[in-house]
């Protein structure tokens, strides 16, 4: 009878048991291992092709100044939480040292003087959107440009003009982190300066200056508890 009774008895919890729901335990929550947000700071350099099309005296004395650039950029980036949509904002600031001349009879009193198209600093305003690989960065970026543009004219009586252009830019890149506060990007970037007059050697000239550039960046993002 004792050992019915245990028999029983241990009949009865397992069938209790196995009437019981299975433990699962809580699927893991992914966490990102790096986050965009935070300011920033960095330098860059790169490769400028402006298109300078200059119009006086019904000539067209247009130029192409090219060279190297150099510069630093200050932003800000936002990565909204478990998403990998990155929003923010960047200023920056750079030095050209492209130029170009040709032979022109448009000056008044200079019939064989020579235009040069100068491009000194250049700089823009641009806001971010980007979508993060985790430590990888596509983005898109776009704002407002301006140039320093200086036009000269050659000669005995030769004369020069400049002026602050201002206009639009867009352009995109692809950024990584090497580490949690290290990051490296190449980008493309389009700008048009819009339409400026000047006045040299008593001729009025228009220009209109875009410009097609290629930056390679290095920056540090600040750590912060965001």
């Amino acid at each position: 009878m004792g050992l019915l009774s245990v028999a029983a008895l241990m009949s009865a919890g397992a069938a209790q048991a196995a009437d019981m729901p299975a433990y699962e335990p809580a699927a893991p929550v992914a966490v990102p291992s790096f986050s965009w947000t935070g300011p920033y700071v960095g330098v860059q350099a790169g490769y400028d092709w402006f298109d300078a099309d200059n119009r006086a005296a019904g000539r067209s004395p247009q130029t192409k100044p090219d060279g190297f650039t150099v510069g630093g950029f200050a932003g800000f980036n936002y990565q909204f939480d478990n998403s990998p949509l990155v929003i923010g904002a960047e200023a920056d600031i750079n030095y050209s040292d492209a130029s170009a001349r040709r032979t022109t009879s448009a000056f008044t009193g200079l019939p064989n003087a020579r235009i040069k198209d100068d491009i000194g600093w250049t700089g823009a305003v641009r806001g971010r959107i980007g979508y993060a690989f985790d430590r990888f960065l596509v983005y898109g970026a776009g704002g407002v440009a301006f140039a320093d543009h200086d036009i000269k004219a050659s000669g005995a009586a030769g004369g020069s003009d400049d002026t602050v252009a201002v206009g639009w830019t867009i352009g995109g890149g692809v950024e990584a982190a090497l580490t949690d506060n290290v990051t490296a990007r190449v980008e493309y970037r389009y700008s048009d300066f819009g339409t400026d007059k000047f006045s040299v050697s008593n001729t009025r000239v228009k220009s209109d200056v875009t410009d097609n550039r290629v930056l390679l960046g290095l920056g540090y993002k600040f750590s912060t508890g965001w």
